[in-house]
């Protein structure tokens, strides 16, 4: 899921948000602000109820942020890079770059995020508590009380033994640690979370037909969300299996063309893209990339304005552009492939110099060798 804005960098972390989040956001302060409040503390003027929807709406987004931080936190500590967080309709999510080493690290880094958001909802119910036991029972003590309630919830379904949620991680680190094998533990985890899914759909459509409308349109489209997510974990544990100890260096394109990103895209298209097979080209500043356009974005720019724009204009930004190391594993570049690159990422040498391309074409033509060479093993023995 990518960023529709940049809001700053929190702990060193790259933060930003999806327009999609205005949508849930919108539908917690509304829910909230002209339902639930009024009917629970009557007698408040409107500003009020509007006021405490809104405030709980942007106290929920920050506990959420601070519940992906935490999983960005603790992966720096067990030596993984993190290129960002995105908050967005479904929650939020931490982009790691590469996977856990060991069965531990998996299980701090997926286990803290639930901690964390546990914690913000015995902080808050404390706090409600107190309020409760000086005999506060009005809107303030509700607002507190929602957010204890709803932190709580996210930390209890998070924890749900199921692949993508963190209790499905936590699962993959169990069985990883019982059975030696990341790629079975993390299938095994991945298939948990479609049975989840499929439990949730259709209890989502059991309470949309009794009555539930909007409750039970919302369940099942968590269901559908994870039931989706859940698949591409399968597939690309099984791809990772399939990749086994193969580095970026043996599928990597080296030396790839590179084009300077003040070059007009009608130029562009004249000099280099006519009678090349390649279709995405690396902008360069001294050696080092600062982009990389594609024919899919090339397209996008209308015919009668390809004369003025430069190239950077319509190149995927670096920080939406993968960056790998040769000696990295290919396991761990591929959850990195962005929809801006179309797949592709770009592989750099120690001081930060352009050495090769990595492309969907060269991640299957490894997974086809891959193949062959799994089959031969088995034939032989």
């Amino acid at each position: 899921m990518t960023a529709s804005f940049r809001l700053g960098r929190v702990a060193g972390v790259d933060v930003g948000v999806n327009w999609s989040v205005l949508i849930i956001f919108l539908l917690i302060a509304w829910g909230l602000s002209a339902g639930r409040f009024p009917a629970a503390y009557p007698g408040h003027p409107w500003w009020a109820y509007l006021l405490a929807g809104l405030s709980a709406a942007v106290v929920f987004f920050l506990g959420l942020l601070a519940h992906e931080l935490s999983h960005a936190v603790v992966a720096r500590r067990n030596g993984l890079g993190v290129e960002g967080i995105t908050l967005w309709l479904f929650g939020g999510v931490a982009r790691l770059e590469g996977q856990a080493r060991t069965p531990g690290a998996e299980l701090r880094i997926a286990g803290v995020g639930p901690l964390v958001s546990l914690l913000i909802g015995a902080a808050f119910a404390v706090v409600a508590a107190a309020l409760a036991a000086f005999g506060q029972s009005g809107l303030v003590f509700g607002t507190l009380a929602w957010l204890a309630g709803i932190n709580i919830v996210l930390a209890l379904f998070n924890s749900l033994p199921a692949l993508p949620l963190d209790g499905g991680r936590l699962l993959l680190a169990a069985l990883w640690k019982w059975r030696g094998d990341r790629t079975r533990a993390a299938v095994a985890a991945a298939g948990a979370g479609r049975l989840l899914s499929v439990l949730l759909i259709g209890l989502g459509l059991w309470l949309f037909i009794t009555g539930a409308a909007l409750g039970g349109l919302w369940l099942a489209l968590i269901g559908w969300f994870l039931f989706t997510v859940a698949g591409a974990e399968q597939r690309q544990a099984r791809l990772s299996g399939t990749l086994g100890g193969l580095r970026v260096r043996d599928v990597m394109s080296p030396e790839p063309i590179t084009v300077p990103g003040d070059l007009s895209v009608a130029e562009f298209i004249d000099r280099h893209l006519w009678g090349s097979r390649h279709s995405a080209f690396p902008l360069v500043d001294g050696g080092r990339p600062v982009g990389l356009v594609t024919l899919t974005r090339i397209k996008q720019v209308p015919v009668e304005r390809r004369g003025t724009v430069p190239l950077r204009d319509v190149a995927c930004a670096p920080p939406e552009v993968p960056l790998a190391s040769p000696h990295e594993p290919v396991a761990d570049l591929l959850p990195r492939l962005s929809a801006c690159a179309d797949g592709r990422a770009l592989v750099t040498s120690a001081d930060g110099q352009l050495v090769g391309i990595v492309t969907p074409t060269d991640i299957s033509r490894a997974v086809q060798l891959a193949s062959l060479r799994e089959r031969a093993a088995a034939a032989g023995a």
